[in-house]
């Protein structure tokens, strides 16, 4: 096939990897010359929803990504400041004749992507890549975007879905292009992380795919609600920040006998297609009825709940497990998200912008869905009414207390049923832990009634 292009330039965002990446392999086939770049964002440095954690995966990632492309006898090239004027200078130092991207998920991506199809003066040629289906694509007979989770799943498991590409041979260029160095911690102003977590870049993320379709999958069934237990794939950073390919992932995990994981991809792209369509659930409830609702404002006890140390084992091992590895286990972040909106009757936002502080992993969509759930103002959300108690969820999911002695050394000899239950004289139940914050009980009727009174109000 005869190229189209002489040089274009291949615009990396969320697509840090080389494999089955939907715009480059485009890029290559169109183009003799394939110009790769990176733009460093302003954002990290004035949104409260990025951290130190973020920041150093999106370092290592880089600097994986940049070895693989100099593999290619090609580079990386780096540039800072604003998408649309820095891919401007790019294209006229380059002569580039040509964009390609891979498209984002949220109002923020698309914005800028519509800067460029609007303002550069030569061809914008965005792909889908990071979902196997696009918003567009998974709607409800009369046109209409689902609301609700499972009749959207059962649309959306059966849809036949793209097989994954290859990955380039060359990206060898011509031309030596100016570039600022791989930045690191302190480009950002952040101090150095030794905390304990996982490595970025397309080599770690496919040895932790291949770990999890050798094993972490196949269980994922019995083993994904147990927060002490390698059951679930852990690949949710490599997702986010494209060092594994959806498609590669979705074609292999077929076979692992999982449905429930299967479903667990599809509850993914039903929160991108809610924040496609519905981009307010980013500044308001997504159920108006919830809409004003009369959260209390934070205190001390939102400051002891965001250094792990409420007296709920549960919910401060979360927490700990979150400010130490940058992750938090799934069925730990709704106990954790319901004890901030149900039992501190705090908003939900607050505890977005903390998840996104933190989280390596930290998806907009999900996050805000996950949280909007928890709250029960979100798409499908639970109702208000089902309010999860910390010490019953200890003892179905973490009985012998594992997880929590793991995250919590304080309670490493407390007997399993002083875990699974509010100490009865109300004293900390281990010398050198706190007293819980909070009567978990009498926090329930707060929020029923709040919320009870909040729907007569607006009726």
């Amino acid at each position: 096939m005869a190229k189209r292009y002489t040089r274009v330039i291949h615009w990396f965002r969320r697509d840090l990897r080389l494999t089955d990446n939907t715009a480059l392999l485009a890029a290559c086939e169109a183009a003799e010359e394939v110009v790769s770049v990176y733009v460093l964002s302003h954002w990290a440095k004035e949104h409260p929803w990025t951290g130190t954690k973020r920041q150093l995966f999106l370092c290592q990632c880089l600097e994986s990504l940049s070895k693989n492309i100099d593999h290619l006898q090609g580079a990386l090239v780096i540039r800072e400041g604003e998408a649309l004027a820095e891919l401007t200078k790019l294209i006229n130092e380059t002569n580039a004749e040509a964009v390609f991207f891979n498209q984002d998920v949220d109002p923020f991506g698309k914005k800028i992507e519509t800067q460029l199809a609007e303002h550069l003066d030569i061809p914008v040629h965005s792909h889908q890549d990071s979902s196997l289906h696009g918003p567009g694509e998974v709607l409800k007979g009369d046109g209409t975007p689902y609301r609700v989770y499972t009749p959207y799943s059962k649309r959306w498991l059966p849809l036949p879905k793209t097989s994954p590409g290859g990955k380039p041979k060359t990206l060898r260029s011509s031309l030596t292009v100016n570039s600022l160095p791989l930045p690191t911690l302190e480009h950002w102003q952040l101090d150095s992380d030794s905390s304990d977590c996982l490595e970025g870049g397309e080599k770690a993320a496919r040895a932790r795919m291949r770990e999890a379709l050798s094993s972490r999958i196949s269980t994922y069934d019995s083993f994904r609600d147990v927060p002490s237990a390698s059951g679930t794939s852990r690949l949710s950073q490599d997702l986010r920040w494209g060092t594994i390919s959806i498609r590669e992932l979705y074609q292999n995990a077929r076979s692992c006998g999982s449905p429930q994981y299967l479903k667990e991809l599809a509850w993914r792209e039903f929160y991108f297609q809610i924040l496609h369509h519905f981009p307010e659930v980013l500044h308001c409830e997504f159920n108006p009825d919830w809409r004003g609702l009369p959260w209390f404002t934070p205190d001390e006890k939102f400051e002891a709940f965001k250094k792990g140390e409420t007296g709920f084992p549960i919910v401060d091992a979360g927490i700990r497990e979150l400010l130490t590895t940058g992750f938090m286990h799934n069925r730990v972040r709704m106990i954790v998200a319901m004890f901030l909106t149900k039992d501190l009757h705090l908003d939900w936002r607050l505890g977005e912008q903390f998840f996104m502080q933190h989280l390596v992993d930290g998806e907009i969509a999900s996050n805000n869905g996950g949280w909007q759930w928890s709250a029960g103002t979100g798409a499908d959300a639970a109702p208000y009414f089902r309010i999860q108690n910390p010490w019953s969820q200890t003892k179905r999911f973490d009985p012998k207390g594992d997880y929590i002695r793991t995250w919590v050394p304080e309670l490493i000899d407390v007997p399993e049923k002083s875990l699974q239950a509010p100490p009865e004289d109300g004293l900390p139940i281990a010398r050198g832990y706190h007293s819980p914050i909070l009567d978990h009980a009498k926090e329930r009727q707060v929020t029923l009634t709040l919320f009870k009174k909040h729907r007569a109000e607006r009726s």
